[in-house]
C-alpha cells in the first residue's frame, strides 16, 4: 500500500494539533526537572515529544477523516483545520495600544 498520498494531509493534521497537543506537556516537563536534565537537552526533549505527539496524532486524525469522508477530503480538513487555528489565533489576539 502506497503511503505518500496521506503524507500531506498527516502534515496539516499535525500542524493543526501541534499546540492544543503541547500545551498538557507540563507534567513531562516537571518530570524532566525532576530527573536532572540540562535545561538544553530538557527543552530538545520537550520538542521532539510534542512533535512526535503531533505527528502520531495527526496520522491517526488523517486516515480517520479519509476513512469516513474518503481520501481527499481528510487532507482538505486539516488544512481547513490550520486555517481556522490561524484565524482564531489571530482574533484572540488582545490590542495593547
Amino acid at each position: 500500500m502506497d503511503w505518500t498520498p496521506l503524507l500531506p494531509g498527516t502534515a496539516l493534521w499535525a500542524l493543526a494539533l501541534y499546540l492544543p497537543l503541547s500545551v498538557p506537556l507540563g507534567r513531562f516537563e516537571q518530570a524532566l526537572a525532576d530527573f536532572g536534565l540540562k535545561e538544553g537537552l530538557q527543552q530538545l526533549a520537550l520538542v521532539v515529544a510534542s512533535l512526535a505527539l503531533a505527528l502520531a496524532v495527526g496520522a491517526i486524525a488523517n486516515l480517520l477523516m479519509a476513512w469516513i469522508l474518503g481520501p481527499g477530503w481528510g487532507t482538505s480538513l486539516g488544512l481547513i483545520a490550520v486555517l481556522a487555528g490561524l484565524v482564531l489565533s489571530l482574533g484572540s489576539r488582545s490590542d495593547a495600544s
